[in-house]
């Protein structure tokens, strides 16, 4: 059985470091970033690259950049895994941070849908999603709502699927909008929600392994991104491979 993501013995993957850009592979139900004291990708990636600088300052009540600087321009969902970025320098937290607000950087996710009363679209089909997505009041989740609703914004996802086996699409999906929970709040709305993400209709996953729910996956992962790098502005692509577990455990 696979470590509990909340383990803190469990180092992060590091897939890429070099002009202020460190890479680590997200585990899914590891919060990007959370208050002083509590397990999270941010407070392991600067335990293992400032060590006992980083634990003096914690326990001196340091908290702005405790041991050295590193910045979270890039954010992923507690329940999602994948690729994410960090940054070990201030330019390149600030470059990172104008390229996400200005659309630059290309995040292509791979998630695993549950069809449920609808037809689903065949292997290698083309997905062109555009809806009004809207916070829910006082509730940690978006939802699709008329055009021209107040509040709602524009979201556009395209994609393709890759494949199809027991009653469950592989598809591929490049957000080109960064709405709250955007690639779980279209699929569902298509009656297509994501394996895990019960949030939003989709079923459990029957490989759970934590009765919390917090810590608990969904077959959405970030699988590539592709940015400027801070230094030289030449083009980056990183992949990160999904998790050798279900439902993950089929040919891509």
């Amino acid at each position: 059985m696979a470590p509990s993501p909340r383990d803190p013995a469990a180092p992060l993957v590091r897939l890429h470091e070099g002009g202020g850009v460190l890479a680590v592979a997200k585990p899914a139900g590891l919060p990007t970033q959370a208050p002083i004291g509590i397990d999270s990708v941010e407070s392991r990636a600067r335990e293992q690259r400032f060590g006992p600088a980083f634990r003096s300052a914690t326990v001196a009540g340091r908290h702005r950049h405790p041991g050295g600087f590193l910045g979270v321009p890039h954010r992923l969902d507690r329940a999602v895994s994948g690729v994410l970025l960090l940054a070990t320098t201030p330019r390149a937290a600030r470059q990172l941070s104008r390229q996400f607000e200005r659309r630059r950087v290309r995040k292509t996710y791979l998630a695993v849908l549950v069809p449920s009363g609808v037809v689903p679209p065949p292997p290698d089909a083309t997905l062109q999603w555009h809806d009004t997505i809207h916070k829910v009041a006082d509730e940690p989740r978006a939802e699709v709502v008329p055009r021209g609703t107040p509040g709602g914004r524009e979201a556009t996802t395209t994609g393709r699927v890759r494949s199809a086996a027991d009653g469950t699409l592989m598809v591929e999906l490049e957000p080109l909008t960064g709405r709250m929970h955007q690639l779980r709040v279209q699929a569902a709305a298509r009656g297509m929600p994501v394996l895990g993400d019960v949030a939003y209709g989709g079923p459990p996953l029957a490989s759970a392994q934590t009765t919390d729910p917090h810590d608990r996956a969904i077959a959405l992962h970030a699988w590539r991104i592709t940015f400027l790098d801070p230094e030289t502005a030449a083009e980056v692509t990183l992949t990160c491979p999904p998790p050798d577990l279900f439902p993950w455990q089929r040919p891509l």
